[in-house]
């Protein structure tokens, strides 16, 4: 039987009320990003934590939270926690990853070779030999344990999460040689010493992130015209002892402009975002 017409009014009253009422959709994500790594990828040097009490030293100016903020349709995971080693990375980062994941970052090594206290000895030393003999006994643990420890890394990293895009985000010079700091601190002796321990990361990182099919942004031209005695804006903090677990990292301007614009332009166009 017919509804009477008198009724459609009604009801369709009724359809547009529940139409109205029925909860939007939220459009699904274009991806998910999972950031890995160590203290270069968290916060010191930024000064400006989530919790300066937290011992991952997590925050907002970080190029993956950079990143993140930029492309809002795309899942957010931040992994990385300060003072992160391949072996710790494998135990309490990688569980992160996750099939579904279409991007990862991953920075870490400097831990595994003992960056921190190499950059310690050279700054406390008077002779610059002790800096230089501690530089390469740092180079000597990167070919033998930090290289085979990546190449395990990657590999886990790429059977978890088998369709990632995975960039292998390498470590700056931290030191323009002859350049704008003159003869206080240390030699220029010292800094050559330095950026050649960085070249040597930069070389074995590449050379492992090739072999598993992985993008290496390489840090050192990017941010040359930018590093310590360089006569450009400083990308990296200097020694301050006041604020020691501050040096030696990049600072907001680093993660900004350096990381976060190059690792912007390596993922244009890939994740949907």
């Amino acid at each position: 039987m017919r509804a009477p017409r008198a009724l459609f009014p009604v009801l369709l009253a009724l359809i547009a009320t529940a139409v109205i009422a029925a909860p939007a959709q939220a459009a699904p994500l274009a991806g998910k990003y999972v950031a890995l790594g160590d203290s270069y990828t968290t916060a010191p040097g930024t000064r400006t934590y989530d919790n300066p009490n937290d011992a991952c030293r997590r925050g907002p100016l970080t190029y993956p939270r950079l990143w993140a903020a930029a492309h809002p349709s795309v899942a957010f995971v931040e992994a990385a926690c300060s003072g992160a080693t391949t072996t710790t990375m494998a135990t309490d980062q990688l569980p992160l990853v996750t099939a579904d994941t279409t991007l990862i970052t991953i920075q870490v090594g400097g831990n595994d070779v003992g960056f921190v206290d190499v950059l310690t000895n050279c700054v406390l030393t008077i002779d610059d030999r002790d800096c230089i003999n501690g530089v390469e006994l740092a180079k000597q643990a990167a070919n033998a344990y930090l290289s085979p420890g990546l190449a395990q890394l990657y590999a886990a990293v790429r059977a978890k999460a088998p369709s990632a895009r995975v960039i292998v985000v390498g470590y700056p010079r931290l030191y323009t040689i002859r350049g704008s700091c003159g003869i206080f601190g240390l030699s220029d002796t010292e800094r050559t010493a330095l950026n050649s321990a960085s070249d040597t990361l930069a070389t074995i990182m590449a050379q492992r992130a090739a072999e598993a099919g992985f993008t290496f942004l390489d840090a050192r031209p990017v941010f040359d015209p930018h590093s310590l005695c360089s006569s450009g804006t400083k990308w990296v903090t200097s020694l301050e002892w006041d604020k020691i677990n501050e040096s030696y990292h990049p600072n907001a301007a680093g993660h900004r402009n350096g990381y976060y614009a190059t690792l912007n332009s390596l993922t244009a166009g890939i994740t949907g975002a």
